[in-house]
């Protein structure tokens, strides 16, 4: 679980202190610095798996794309920074990131053309906080990867399964589609994707 450090922090000072050299991961979730629990095995390989198929796709498209260790994205209209589990970036449109030199921050639609959160006991802040922010911020793609059916009923069925949700930008809105089983992603970021849910489940096993 994620325990909350203090409160009302801007942006600003949560890049000049964290993350500090304790080795832990944080967020800032609305002025409130958030410390991230260390992620199980089975949730970093999902991430491995999902980071390096994503990597050789836009590799064989020859996309200038690229996939950062650490970088934060802020929404614009709020104290809040997140960092996902995997972040494409554009890398051309980094030249328009006033935060990027000094805090590898984006906060622009144009420089993230996907962005995947891989659900953890915290799966709240992946379903509708950052649900709400990714599509605020206008991020054209952005996957929810639910491998251990932690989500809520609405969002991944009664009884609970296994679901990836792929929400997708229309007229300002997401429009979200569910995938499980050998059901193959349809990603409109990477149309020629090869990879079926249980793959991707298969992975965290």
């Amino acid at each position: 679980m994620s325990q909350t450090l203090r409160k009302v922090v801007t942006f600003d000072e949560f890049v000049a202190k964290y993350p500090d050299n304790t080795g832990k991961r944080y967020e800032l979730h609305d002025g409130v610095v958030v410390e991230m629990s260390q992620p199980l095995g089975d949730h970093e390989e999902v991430v491995v798996f999902l980071a390096t198929k994503i990597t050789l796709e836009y590799s064989r498209l020859n996309l200038p794309y690229g996939i950062p260790k650490t970088a934060l994205v802020k929404p614009l209209e709020n104290e809040s920074a997140y960092s996902p589990d995997v972040l494409v970036l554009n890398l051309p449109n980094l030249v328009n990131e006033s935060r990027w030199k000094k805090a590898s921050t984006v906060n622009l639609a144009a420089s993230i053309p996907l962005v995947i959160e891989v659900v953890s006991t915290n799966w709240r802040d992946d379903y509708h906080k950052k649900y709400a922010d990714y599509e605020e911020m206008g991020i054209p793609e952005y996957w929810i990867v639910d491998y251990a059916a932690l989500g809520g009923r609405e969002f991944i069925g009664k009884p609970k399964e296994p679901t990836i949700l792929v929400c997708c930008l229309d007229e300002g809105e997401y429009q979200v589609r569910k995938f499980r089983s050998q059901e193959r992603i349809e990603s409109p970021t990477f149309p020629e994707l090869n990879l079926t849910a249980e793959q991707i489940f298969q992975a965290g096993g």
